[in-house]
């Protein structure tokens, strides 16, 4: 995807100036703001981004001495620290060159300016400018661990054939994607496969789970804050959707959206614009929402707790995952993938799952589906004395529980086994599951998260 032209604002007592530069530089391909007071400048950079400025010393009549221009310098700084600013007066000394420097700008041009110069200093100071933003947007995406990977995406049943004719037709596209099914049947993975499809798979995947978003730091995490909008804000910090920008957001666990920040929400997927929390700068990225949920979104809307407008956006195009139960013919696929990659982690040297093995998990209902089998595999791969995997390695018995021995468990196990018990009695509902269990959402999903649910 292209990058979007460079914006550049221009500030000017006099008219002929402001018009002659505006003509030079939009035929050059900037866009162009201009303005004629140092309190409409600061307007301008608290309302939006800008890529550099283009400053007037002097703004009252008679006045020469580049003062004003000095003390705007120091308050735009002091507002946008990474903003490049380019001075202008006819009145040049070096010795004023050298503290307009110390204060903040980038470099000094005087009037009348030689237009090829102008031009290579403006386009070299955005270029930095841009490089900067993005390497400290770099630099946090690796904080949240976005992943480089490719996901491996096995299917051979019939009832995923549909979910791939979708994914075939709307992958390269923007198109807003909602995917719902039970928890474990892979609605991230889609995701990414969606991400990787597009045309914009070289660019970031960020994802969230917005259900294990307390509602005290939900704005702060999807919008960033400035240093100093509460307590703990230590520097400027950007959100998802920032990091997200020009890429794909994955939002995970949409129906937990509290209703107070729906609107915020529904303002940003509408426009793209937004304002970090502390801030009255309005920010604007072009991301494409993926999003999922194994909520009833219908009757979370007719409940009053989602917003339906909210819905439509998130909504463009519907994916339905099929639980593993309904997809009988992917279980040895998927088997046999996860053995493959436990047994190179765990250095075992095993073959196979013996044919009994193989028609245990066949039969076996899986309510927690792929995520639950992946499990299994791996603790099979680390039972196993064999050659190859048997039923008793499994831990599956019937059609519906794991069966485990206590006295061989850690607390951290048991932890996570009633976890997946509350959950499947619960089908699936991590709502109602975490208020069964005593826990808050956010305790219940910081949890989830820490087990791998």
């Amino acid at each position: 995807m292209m990058n979007p032209p460079f914006s550049v604002l221009i500030a000017d007592d006099q008219e002929d100036i402001v018009k002659a530069l505006r003509l030079l530089l939009k035929s050059e391909g900037y866009q162009v703001t201009t303005v004629h007071t140092p309190e409409d400048v600061i307007d301008q950079v608290r309302r939006r981004e800008y890529d550099a400025a283009l400053l007037d010393l002097n703004y009252s009549r008679d006045t020469t001495s580049g003062k004003e221009g000095l003390a705007l310098v120091e308050e735009l700084k002091s507002i946008d620290s990474e903003l490049p600013i380019v001075v202008m007066t006819a009145w040049a000394s070096v010795d004023l060159a050298v503290e307009i420097m110390k204060k903040g700008a980038r470099d000094f041009i005087t009037k009348p300016w030689e237009n090829e110069r102008l031009v290579a200093l403006i386009q070299n100071q955005c270029e930095y400018a841009r490089v900067l933003r993005q390497g400290k947007l770099l630099k946090a995406e690796n904080e949240v661990l976005r992943s480089e990977q490719k996901v491996d995406f096995l299917s051979q049943s019939e009832s995923m054939k549909p979910v791939i004719e979708i994914i075939e037709a709307v992958g390269p596209s923007d198109a807003n994607v909602l995917i719902t099914g039970e928890n474990g049947t892979g609605k991230g993975v889609i995701a990414k496969i969606l991400h990787e499809r597009s045309e914009r798979a070289q660019l970031p995947f960020i994802s969230v789970n917005m259900g294990g978003l307390p509602e005290g730091i939900f704005e702060s995490e999807l919008f960033g804050h400035v240093k100093g909008a509460f307590t703990d804000a230590k520097s400027d910090r950007a959100g998802r959707f920032e990091l997200a920008d020009q890429g794909t957001l994955f939002m995970d666990e949409i129906g937990n959206i509290p209703m107070s920040q729906q609107n915020k929400l529904l303002r940003l997927l509408e426009t793209g614009e937004f304002e970090r929390v502390g801030s009255s700068k309005t920010k604007q990225v072009d991301v494409r929402i993926v999003s999922a949920t194994n909520a009833d979104m219908a009757e979370t809307v007719q409940s009053g707790s989602f917003r339906q407008d909210l819905l439509y956006r998130l909504n463009t195009i519907h994916i339905h995952l099929p639980p593993l139960r309904e997809r009988l013919e992917d279980i040895s696929l998927l088997a046999d993938h996860f053995l493959s990659r436990h047994t190179e982690k765990y250095k075992k040297s095993i073959s196979g799952f013996a044919s009994s093995a193989m028609e245990s998990m066949e039969r076996y209902e899986w309510p927690g589906n792929i995520r639950e089998l992946d499990h299994c595999v791996e603790r099979a791969v680390l039972m196993c004395k064999g050659e190859q995997i048997e039923p008793g390695n499994l831990g599956l018995h019937g059609g519906g529980q794991s069966q485990f021995n206590i006295d061989d468990m850690s607390l951290e196990d048991i932890e996570k086994l009633f976890i997946q018990r509350t959950l499947t009695k619960h089908e699936g509902n991590a709502t109602e599951a975490a208020k069964s269990l005593g826990l808050s959402r956010s305790a219940f999903y910081r949890r989830l998260q820490k087990f791998g649910l």
